[in-house]
Formats: C-alpha cells, structure tokens, sequence
C-alpha cells in the first residue's frame, strides 16, 4: 500500500464522538514527488478514495460518519456514488474555493439526492451570498485563522442556526471549554488528549482494582486463581470475560477460575489488557480507549520497522499506556508508578527520550496527520511505505476485532 491515511475524531459538547475526519496523503507526494509531475489519474484516483473502496469505513469510524475530502474532478466524475457505499456514513467536503459554476452545482445536488451530506473545508467567499451555501450542511472552520475571539464567537453562533458547524484546531482544553456551548457544532482538535501537567486525583476503587489486575498479568508466571478472585470484584470485568470466553467456545460456565482455567494465561492476558484499559478510561471520552488500543497494536507493528523486533511486547505496553496520565488524571510521572513497565517505557512516558520514544514520536504525528513531520521521520529511521501503512491499517483492523471480542453493541467505541 502507499497511502498514508488516519480518521480524525470530532466530539460534540459533551466529549460524545459523533463523526471523523479522513485524512490522507499519498507516499509518492509525501516522500517528496513534486505536485506538477504528478499526472492527472493521481488527481483523479485518491488514495484515501481508494483505501475506504477496500476497508469500507467501518474500520475507521466503528460505524460514525467519516468526512472525506473531494475536489473537483471527484465530484465531476461521481466518485463518491461510485464507491456503492452507504451515504449517511460518508460526508463529502469540498474546497471552499470550488468553482460553483453550473455543473458543480449540478452534480452536488445529485449527491444530495443519493443521500450524501456536504461540508465546505472553511468559510464560503461571500458567506450566506455563496451559491453553494444553501446546498451544504456542514461548514468547517479552523479557529486558528480567526485573531478576534468575539468576532469569531459571534460568526460562529449564527452559521449554527442555519448550518451544523465543525471547529477545528481547537487544540487545549480551555479553547474547547469556552467554545462548547454553541449548539450544531463538533469540535476536533488536541484538546481531549493533552497531558496532564499538575494536580493530584483521587483513583477510585473500580480504577485501583482494574490498575492491580493489570501488574498481576503482566507479572512473568501469574496466578490465574489470583486474577479470577480479582476480576469477580468487578461486575464490568466479570461480565467482560464471560461474552469474551463466550465467543472462542460457547458453553455454560460454572465460576470466573473456570473461565480464566479453560483460557490459560496466554488469551488471559489479550482479554484483560483491553478490558482493563476500557475500564480505566470508562469516565474519559470514548476515544482515550480507543487511542489507547490502536496506540498500542501500532507501536507493536511498528516494532520490526524501528529495528526493535524483540520489543514489541514492550512497545505495546508503551502504546497502550501513553495516555495513562489523561486516564488516570495525574501527571505522567506519578501515573506511571500506577502500572507495571520496564525502565524504557517509563522513561519514553515520562522524560521523552530513549529509543522506544522515537516509535512513540511516530505515533503522534501520524494520528495528528502531521505529513510533513512523518516524511521527515520516515527519512530519518529509514522505515518504508507499506510497512508504515499496513502496520496502522492491521492496528484498526485488530481494534475492531477485539473490541467485538469482548464488548456487546451497546459498549462498541
């Protein structure tokens, strides 16, 4: 493969995920191919495009809509109705500067008939006056191009009477605070993953029980009696093993020791790591867990790449927990002494260095689509195109694979 590509979350006021924002980027570009050799079928044919053509979108959104850009000749040729895909789990945003001539207008309106909502990527030249204003739904506006707060506020609250509204960049929890009051209106941006810095939070009971489960499997030759009498403390993590159990071989199960007897500590571990991570984020947006596991499978994948193969059990530990402090509400140096992690993942968590932060650098800048910095870090690492992406395609694969595993469709992220 030789796509780049990550869903961007975008949350409603109550930090609820409601929809995602595809982003993409071809290798060949991002490697350095210059735009004006890039030939027309490279317009035509993006990769993003491409890639929902064979994953769907499932994998991507667990289900919730995923806005994906197009240009003017996607819309042209009527790619999107082409991808014989459901249109209400698709949006299409178009550039605010598209040529709203006759047969651009034409064929968004067919669009809209094939059931396809429309978004344009920021404000439309003329606003309200734009013949394309009537015709899209959502309009997406990246704060950071606004210098006067009230001017912005006051734009913003009355696009939403009349238009669902997307802010985006909108990267501190302060920002998100301030602005999430006004109705119609998603928010994307760092907010809801930034590190905590300072303050001391109390750890409830539910979050010390799961915490002490998660040191006991990851202890060399774990007692599974231990761990049952453990997980029978907990309603959430006892109800967790058994749909898990259930799926590998339905059957009646008499007691949580037979059910942890009849997995051995090998699928013992893969069940409790997820479930204990679900747990520890369940008052955290839905998307901390998520990060988290996809975190976790795409450090491990990326093991081989950074030329740490024989760590990639660590390196998913290091994944799974780089948001502990957001999880857990404390500073990362105090909620790393809550878990059970080597020296070297303690110190990529907490000081940012060492050679498993370099993997964790990766990550961060994929998942914020940060291009340019993943071009500069491919170079640096030497790491390769398809290994990149099919490394963090299999971790959305393997998210959704275990997450159906062990939760019922009320609790799928």
């Amino acid at each position: 493969m030789k796509t780049f590509i990550v869903a961007i979350p975008f949350f409603d006021s109550n930090m609820s995920v409601d929809a995602y924002r595809l982003s993409s980027r071809s290798g060949k570009t991002l490697l350095g191919m210059l735009a004006d050799v890039m030939s027309v079928s490279d317009a035509v044919l993006s990769p993003g495009l491409d890639l929902i053509k064979t994953l769907g979108v499932e994998p991507l959104t667990g289900g919730a809509p995923l806005f994906v850009d197009i240009n003017e000749y996607h819309l042209l040729m009527r790619i999107p109705i082409m991808l014989e895909i459901d249109p209400e789990l698709m949006v299409c945003v178009l550039p605010n500067h598209i040529n709203a001539d006759g047969a651009v207008l034409e064929k968004i309106a067919e669009l809209k008939e094939h059931g396809f909502a429309v978004a344009s990527d920021g404000l439309l030249p003329g606003n309200t006056k734009s013949p394309l204003f009537e015709l899209v739904d959502y309009i997406i506006i990246d704060i950071s191009d606004f210098t006067n707060d009230n001017k912005f506020v006051e734009t913003v609250k009355a696009l939403s009477t009349v238009k669902k509204i997307v802010l985006s960049e909108v990267n501190d929890m302060k920002t998100f605070e301030k602005l999430a009051g006004i109705p119609n209106t998603y928010y994307c941006g760092r907010f809801f993953n930034q590190p905590i810095t300072k303050g001391v939070s109390k750890i409830s009971p539910l979050k010390i029980n799961a915490l002490t489960l998660l040191k006991r499997i990851n202890e060399e030759d774990f007692d599974l009696g231990d761990i049952a009498d453990t997980v029978g403390q907990d309603p959430f993590l006892s109800i967790s093993l058994l749909r898990f159990i259930n799926t590998i071989m339905p059957k009646e199960i008499e007691s949580l020791r037979t059910a942890v007897t009849i997995l051995g500590q090998k699928e013992v571990k893969r069940w409790a790591t997820a479930a204990i991570s679900i747990r520890l984020a369940d008052d955290r947006p839905n998307e901390v867990t998520k990060l988290s596991l996809i975190r976790a499978r795409f450090a491990e994948n990326l093991a081989r790449a950074f030329d740490l193969a024989i760590f990639s059990q660590s390196l998913f530990m290091l994944g799974l927990f780089s948001l502990i402090d957001v999880i857990l509400e404390l500073p990362m140096e105090q909620a790393v002494d809550q878990i059970a992690v080597d020296e070297q993942v303690k110190e990529a968590l907490v000081k940012n260095e060492g050679d498993y932060y370099k993997v964790l650098q990766f990550i961060n800048a994929y998942e914020h689509a940060d291009w340019d910095e993943i071009a500069i870090l491919m170079v640096k690492h030497n790491l390769q195109l398809d290994d990149v992406t099919s490394a963090f395609v299999d971790a959305l694969v393997w998210y959704k694979a275990l997450l159906d595993a062990i939760t019922d469709g009320e609790n799928k992220k």
